[in-house]
Formats: C-alpha cells, structure tokens, sequence
C-alpha cells in the first residue's frame, strides 16, 4: 500500500542486519539512520526490557522536525515526558498514539489531567484495533498453534531470554 502512495519504507530489526532487503523491498537500516530518515515513524515491537523506553529524548532528538511518531504498540516503547516536550517544543511535526501506560492488554486509558490531552500536534485514540471478532479469533488461534507446538517440545517464536525472535 505505502508503495502505491510513492513512500520508500525502511525498517530496524534486531534479527535482520542492516542493509539487507526485505522480499517485499523493504531495507532494513540501523535505528538512528530510520530516526533521521523517516516522516513518520510507526512502532511494530513487543514491550521488554530492551524496547521500553526505546523512544526516548535521546532517540526523539535524531527525528525531523517534520516527522511524525505512530504507536499502536505498547505505551511504555515511549517515554512519554519526553514525547511530551518533544511535541510541546514542536521538535518533531507530531504523534498519533493508540496505547499508554506500561503495556497491558488492555492497555489503561490516559488519565483526565495527562499533558498529551492538552496538545493539538497529537491524535490520541483508544486501543480498540485488537477488539474486532477476527483479530479475537487470531490470538486464540495463535495460543492454540504455541500450545501445540510447546507440546510437541518445539520452541516457541520468541526467545524469552532475549526478547527477539526466534529464526528470523
């Protein structure tokens, strides 16, 4: 779809070096180069110990001014202090976030007197993607095919030690 609309998009991966192409032509490039790269920046990660506060003032500073910051991932992959200033001192052109907080499923809704309301360079939206039948159908399936597979002593498509995928 991005290609349709002219977008080049790049990506970082813990699994995947830099420089390598994706088959659907995505590069892969190292995180400070997607930061100053990039006009919007959307986050696709779990949340553990190496992700959280993975977008924080130092990774912020490293954006366009121009750019803007998508999270429909977990709320604590952003340090929201940061965010904040960033966004009130327009250092970047803007977020759109749909998860706060530190990451439960579902993820807590912001508070009444958090800053993020108060900003008109922010779209806020609840965390309501997941609740649709199919994409219900999709985690009980994806339970069942780990079950199944931790049965049959296979390992599973996360290394808990690392919090990186497995193969990949």
């Amino acid at each position: 779809m991005t290609s349709a609309l002219g977008m080049r998009v790049i990506s970082n991966s813990t699994s995947q070096p830099p420089g390598m192409r994706q088959e659907d032509g995505i590069e892969v490039v190292e995180f400070d180069n997607l930061l100053s790269q990039s006009d919007f920046v959307s986050i696709h990660c779990p949340l553990n110990e190496h992700t959280k506060n993975l977008i924080d003032a130092n990774a912020l500073s490293k954006m366009k001014p121009t750019a803007y910051l998508i999270n429909t991932a977990r709320g604590a992959i952003i340090d929201q202090d940061a965010l904040v200033e960033t966004l009130r001192n327009r250092r970047i052109a803007g977020a759109a976030l749909d998860v706060f907080g530190e990451g439960s499923a579902p993820p807590p809704a912001l508070p009444d007197d958090n800053p993020l309301w108060k900003l008109d360079n922010v779209v806020l939206t609840p965390h309501i993607g997941w609740q649709r039948a199919e994409s219900r159908q999709r985690v009980v399936n994806i339970c069942a095919e780990n079950i199944a597979a931790f049965s049959r002593g296979e390992p599973g498509n996360i290394d808990l030690e690392t919090g990186r995928p497995r193969g990949r």
